[in-house]
């Protein structure tokens, strides 16, 4: 706390950013004045349970206790305080919602992340991953019926792309290693104005933490540079989308427990088991990780999302990729393509180790690796091999989630009921309207 209030007075902190993430996955908050920060991170600010049931529209879902009564507080974690390089006189920390004697709450996000850690640790094991996000740069047109314009349209890797984005990227990243997060690589991707900044991995509670502030610094530097950052899934019908692929693997007495030099792929039989969780759980794990009506224009066959049901070394159309190493046996790690930013991270990320935890304790084994684009298998072969298509909407990620009994335990309730009454609730809004406004409501809000 002395820590904290200090470095607020020192790098001229007047307001510090509470941050949390919904169930529409937006990133919300309040903030506190630094003059009453201390009794704020004691109290957390007031704030109403309704606020879980909100859509991405600001549209309220009729959810029992997540109405017009009751009261949570956002109270933040004081590890995770930073001061924000592209907002002078501004901090941020990331928060849970707790009752007002400080317990809990069920319907917070954050703390279903934190279950499922402790839950693994249970186990023996701890997860660390990093999400690997990919957005599109451009500049805002107009008002109501905006448009996003790409700031280029340089190819994919291209040089010229590096020089269009130059001064941004600069900036950006000394933002992200301001805040301590370590950035990795960069380049521009495949469409037009779009870019990926992946960073350092971390345990997952700091993975998803460091997710929402990456997305927080993205489009704060882009403001600032006269820019809009957006981080939809299908910004643009015709564009690829942008993914957030999830690169994890399990962690036992500082050792990678995915790492067999004499396994298959190079990976354990832990590793494979939890894999085989992942799979099994797959279709209603993307209700999660791909949280928005537009992630199933980006979730299609032949775009390198992974719209299969399968797995394999280095395959990049499959579901679950067993990366190589990279320099050492101990970079072993799985890379799950069916994810994207406009799902709550902290909901995503508990999911994933859900599902694998079930893998581990059912010591399930996946099926036989896939080494071509399932996509040119005919249908016969595919039931042969145990794969499948991923669901093709929202609607369907959401039936299957409610039916994964192991999934909707491990949500409980209420955050299960208001989950799904959040989403079907923006199903039901965007099938009242066509493709444009979709994209359109898209990357205004993620």
């Amino acid at each position: 706390m002395e820590e904290v209030l200090r470095r607020a007075l020192d790098e001229h902190v007047s307001l510090t950013r509470f941050l949390y993430a919904d169930h529409g996955g937006i990133i919300r908050g309040k903030a506190a004045a630094t003059a009453r920060l201390a009794e704020r991170i004691e109290s957390g600010i007031g704030h109403t349970r309704a606020m879980m049931a909100m859509s991405m529209m600001d549209e309220l879902s009729a959810v029992d206790g997540m109405g017009p009564v009751g009261e949570v507080r956002i109270k933040p974690d004081i590890s995770t305080f930073t001061p924000l390089p592209y907002a002078p006189g501004a901090a941020a920390m990331l928060a849970d919602q707790v009752l007002p004697d400080g317990a809990p709450w069920d319907g917070c996000a954050r703390t279903l992340l934190k279950q499922a850690i402790s839950d693994l640790a249970d186990e023996g094991y701890e997860l660390r991953a990093s999400f690997e996000p990919e957005f599109t740069l451009g500049h805002r047109e107009g008002h109501e019926s905006a448009a996003l314009r790409p700031i280029d349209e340089s190819l994919c890797y291209s040089s010229t792309g590096f020089h269009l984005a130059h001064d941004y990227t600069i900036d950006l990243v000394a933002a992200l290693n301001e805040q301590g997060l370590e950035v990795e690589h960069y380049y521009p991707e495949l469409g037009h104005g779009q870019q990926e900044v992946p960073i350092r991995y971390a345990a997952a509670l700091r993975a998803a933490d460091n997710h929402v502030l990456l997305r927080e610094t993205v489009r704060g530097v882009a403001i600032r540079h006269g820019l809009w950052a957006s981080f939809a899934p299908k910004p643009f019908p015709d564009q690829a989308g942008n993914g957030a692929h999830l690169h994890a693997s399990l962690w036992r007495d500082g050792a990678n427990a995915f790492v067999d030099p004499n396994g298959r792929f190079g990976m354990s039989t832990v590793g494979y088991r939890f894999l085989a969780g992942v799979l099994a759980h797959l279709p209603a794990l993307v209700a999660l990780t791909c949280g928005s009506v537009n992630s199933y224009r980006r979730l299609v066959p032949r775009t390198w999302s992974g719209a299969f049901t399968c797995w394999g070394p280095d395959n990049r159309e499959a579901a679950v990729r067993v990366c190589s190493p990279i320099g050492a046996h101990g970079s072993v790690n799985l890379e799950f393509k069916p994810s994207d930013s406009s799902g709550n991270p902290y909901l995503a990320l508990g999911g994933f180790i859900y599902a694998g935890l079930d893998g581990l304790r059912r010591c399930l084994s996946p099926p036989e690796p896939l080494s071509v684009d399932p996509a040119v298998l005919s249908p016969a072969e595919r039931s042969e091999l145990s794969v499948s298509p991923l669901p093709s909407s929202l609607s369907e990620a959401l039936n299957a989630l409610e039916a994964d009994s192991v999934l909707m335990s491990a949500l409980g309730s209420p955050r299960s009921t208001a989950y799904l009454a959040v989403k079907r609730s923006e199903v039901t809004h965007f099938a009242k309207h066509d493709a444009a406004y979709e994209c359109y409501h898209h990357w205004m809000k993620f």
